[in-house]
């Protein structure tokens, strides 16, 4: 099967015990500069009842960011071909759209993407499922549309871009972050670094994956494959990734800014639980060097609205 966007949108999970499917989606509003972060879970734990959760999260540029949850759902395998790829009550996900309510929080939306999916793991990994855990962004420059409702404000969301990413795994890193970097005229930054989850005494180092995706080509081609070229430091609030590719180099600064930012528990099919920070208004440092005679800097950006995330255990 191709792995078209809607084919990758689509859900996974078949009723298997120890699994985690997750779609989310996070976007910022250019005219006022309000980030916005939707997540939507199905868990089925090594024990009981599968459900279906999720929360909303709003980060408006002058008050504190803050979030509502939505769920837990007791649910079934879906049914194959339906036309609603996530339901929990009303937030429901389609290949369109997001509609749901979390809290004091609604939101009506509809999304859109003529772009390749942008795989930041291997595309096998997601085609096989031989990994504990793939992730992928089916929807990667998405203009969003449509009413996100915070109590009684009410925003129009019109021309907004975001995106649309998908998760299937057996469960949350050890340690992880995250960041998607909106770099503008269809050129966008997506990284995930992450520690495999500890069974020992022994504590993996954290391995970073990268994909650029600029003018249209994605770099680099084998992300996996540069391990030893990857580099990851990953600590609150801040978090830094080099890779190096060939004759490129690429190097990422990201703070996520605590004023600006929403903690949340995790829970793993499994049972464990974990700590995520994220901002919708994390700020980023990117470089890209070329090595000639030395290494001289390709382009560069700097972001004050980027998106991003630390996780930690507990």
């Amino acid at each position: 099967m191709a792995l078209t966007p809607t084919a990758i949108g689509a859900p996974r999970w078949d009723g298997k015990a120890h699994r985690l499917e997750v779609w989310y989606s996070t976007f910022t509003d250019p005219a006022t500069g309000e980030g916005y972060w939707l997540h939507y879970e199905t868990v089925a734990p090594v024990e009981g009842q599968p459900y279906a959760h999720g929360w909303a999260a709003v980060f408006p540029p002058g008050g504190p960011a803050r979030a509502e949850r939505f769920g837990p759902v007791a649910i079934d395998p879906p049914d194959v071909g339906s036309p609603e790829w996530f339901r929990a009550g009303d937030a429901v996900v389609t290949p369109t759209s997001m509609v749901g309510r979390a809290g004091d929080m609604s939101w009506e939306l509809r999304y859109k993407d003529d772009a390749a999916p942008l795989f930041t793991f291997p595309k096998w990994s997601w085609e096989r499922e031989v990994l504990p855990a793939s992730q992928v962004v089916p929807f990667p420059t998405a203009t969003i549309e449509g009413t996100f409702t915070v109590g009684d404000r009410s925003v129009e969301l019109s021309g907004v871009r975001g995106n649309l990413a998908r998760i299937y795994s057996h469960g949350n890193a050890e340690r992880w972050a995250w960041l998607h970097a909106d770099l503008g005229d269809g050129n966008v930054l997506e990284i995930v670094a992450g520690a495999p989850r500890r069974r020992g005494p022994v504590s993996l180092p954290i391995i970073p994956l990268v994909q650029l995706r600029l003018d249209g080509q994605d770099w680099p081609r084998q992300p996996l494959a540069l391990s030893r070229r990857q580099r990851a430091r990953v600590r609150l609030p801040d978090f830094s990734v080099t890779t190096r590719s060939g004759r490129r180099r690429l190097r990422a600064e990201v703070h996520v800014p605590p004023e600006c930012s929403v903690a949340l528990g995790y829970t793993d099919p499994d049972g464990g639980t974990a700590t995520c920070t994220n901002s919708e208004r994390a700020t980023a440092e990117i470089v890209l060097e070329r090595y000639d005679s030395g290494w001289r800097t390709e382009r560069a950006w700097s972001l004050s609205t980027a998106h991003a995330e630390v996780g930690t255990r507990p």
